[in-house]
């Protein structure tokens, strides 16, 4: 049988990831980092599209990667209209709705952008994404905030979210679709869902809204304060939302975005960093206890993932609280990179068939 080559691609904030892989196997990983000025020049994260582009090109060809044997480009999902869980082919909708931003500003509208382009100038592939950041697969209930002007929604790390849980099921014998989940996905931003056979039917959205405050976001914030911090006159609405995107979080009381460089300052005894710290487990704890009692406490696992979970000492701090909750298992990093491809090899091997969208 013919080699199949897969690419994916995964733009975030400050970097973008590719990865081809020849079936199973990966055989060019790279993740390239964007500084600040290299950035800079770019109003919205869509006017990146050409820059990004070519650095991707630029290290495929630098790889020796044969392009024209490439079937699937694999594009991280971007904020859409919200969709069901799987693959989802990249039509020209979609493109309109990433390019004009129709359901907000994120890096990943790219990923999406980028596969498209790419798969029409090679001969043979064609552009998909799997599990955006927009899958909604929340009980009624759940949309329910308080006021009918402002529904809950689901944004959250469905690819890696998803992706973990059905490695921890696999391990340990057992279909995704049976168990019962909660999944802690630790990154620059904080999500945690409750995975109910298969289905994630609570999650905080993680991407300006509620939950736990984190590298960069302030999460869940006094209400009352915020409408007053608003109205102040001090702030643009611009000013405010880069308050609770980009700015929240570790880099408004520390000053930083790095876990790393908190747990650094930590270690050299830095008491106040040691405060904000463990104020963000204690903060993620809490919103995994919300989701025990969404799971009516018949939970089979709690599952910490994402590249925050490399660090021992917060980790256990989340542990320490949740630890009777239900058994906890630590995946660290995040494999969207290897989600991405594998979804796109089940696709040409016929596993799985994607959906319009």
């Amino acid at each position: 049988m013919e080699t199949v080559y897969i690419l994916a691609i995964n733009p975030g904030s400050t970097s973008t990831k590719i990865a081809v892989y020849a079936d199973t196997t990966p055989v060019f990983i790279q993740t390239l980092r964007h500084s600040s000025e290299e950035l800079a020049p770019y109003e919205l994260v869509t006017d990146q599209f050409n820059f990004r582009k070519e650095l991707i090109l630029k290290e495929l060809e630098g790889a020796e990667i044969p392009l024209n044997q490439i079937k699937v480009v694999m594009g991280r999902g971007g904020l859409l209209k919200p969709v069901e869980s799987g693959i989802i082919a990249v039509d020209e909708k979609m493109v309109h709705d990433l390019e004009s931003c129709a359901y907000g500003e994120h890096a990943s509208n790219l990923g999406g952008l980028i596969s498209y382009d790419l798969a029409h100038s090679l001969p043979n592939a064609k552009a998909y994404i799997s599990n955006p950041v927009v899958v909604d697969e929340l009980d009624d209930l759940a949309r329910l905030s308080g006021h009918p002007l402002l529904p809950r929604r689901s944004i959250f790390h469905a690819l890696n979210q998803k992706a973990v849980a059905r490695e921890h099921a696999k391990s340990i014998m057992r279909k995704y679709e049976d168990l019962n989940l909660i999944v802690v996905h630790l990154g620059g931003g904080i999500t945690v869902g409750a995975h109910k056979k298969g289905r994630v039917v609570d999650v905080n959205q993680g991407l300006d809204g509620d939950g736990p405050f984190s590298p960069e976001r302030t999460g869940t914030l006094p209400v009352g304060d915020l409408v007053r911090l608003c109205f102040s006159g001090n702030y643009s609405q611009k000013e405010i939302m880069k308050m609770i995107k980009g700015e929240g979080g570790l880099v408004a009381y520390l000053g930083t975005n790095s876990a790393y460089d908190v747990e650094q300052r930590i270690i050299k005894g830095d008491k106040e960093a040691k405060y904000i710290y463990d104020g963000m487990a204690y903060q993620i704890a809490k919103e995994v206890g919300s989701m025990v009692a969404v799971l009516h406490s018949d939970v089979d696992g709690i599952l910490i993932t994402g590249g925050i979970a490399h660090d021992k000492y917060f980790v256990n701090q989340i542990i320490s609280y949740v630890h009777r909750m239900a058994p906890v298992h630590v995946y660290p990093g995040e494999d969207e990179m290897r989600a991405l491809a594998m979804n796109g090899l089940r696709l040409i091997l016929g596993e799985v068939e994607a959906r319009a969208y």
